[in-house]
């Protein structure tokens, strides 16, 4: 859910969602943050390469700056059928992920999260608008711009000079 407003929005901070548990999320919370962004499901084939990835990143630049915020997202294969507490129980359980995972969202569509019809706004050329599937991931600056989209194929370890410089670290 995105905060009402009359005017569009400039950047990700300007966007409040729900959290895996129901609670309010004011992105402008990450202000000055490097954000990775991404739609998430628990059983596509490509689960647990990403979210041992997204650990690795995490645990090592989260301390430099860097928050990971997962959405999961049901609308590729039906790969996301649980509920918000099924799906926290297996990512924290399976995974041992520390960063966010907010409310089931959708990406695409009519019914797309106003966050991902924000994200999906840039020039993308050959990417269009549409995520393809899960795991796509949308690199966003300390100023919450999005300033980089990746295909769900990309493994989270090789955007990782991508975030360091962002972070400003070697």
């Amino acid at each position: 859910m995105s905060t009402e407003s009359s005017k569009e929005p400039k950047s990700v901070y300007d966007f409040t969602l729900k959290d895996g548990k129901g609670n309010d999320v004011d992105l402008g919370t990450y202000k000055g943050k490097v954000l990775l962004i991404v739609n998430v499901a628990s059983k596509c084939g490509m689960t647990n390469s990403n979210y041992v990835e997204l650990n690795q990143l995490y645990h090592k630049y989260k301390h430099k700056g860097l928050e990971i915020l997962a959405f999961p997202s049901n609308q590729f294969g039906d790969e996301e059928p649980g509920t918000n507490d099924q799906i926290l129980d297996f990512v924290c359980t399976r995974f041992k992920s520390e960063f966010p995972i907010f409310d089931k969202i959708e990406v695409n569509g009519d019914n797309s999260a106003p966050l991902y019809k924000f994200l999906k706004s840039g020039k993308w050329g050959i990417f269009g608008d549409d995520i393809q599937w899960n795991f796509a991931k949308f690199l966003v600056d300390k100023d919450g711009q999005v300033v980089d989209r990746y295909y769900p194929t990309t493994s989270p370890l090789s955007i990782e000079r991508d975030i360091c410089k962002l972070l400003g670290v070697e």
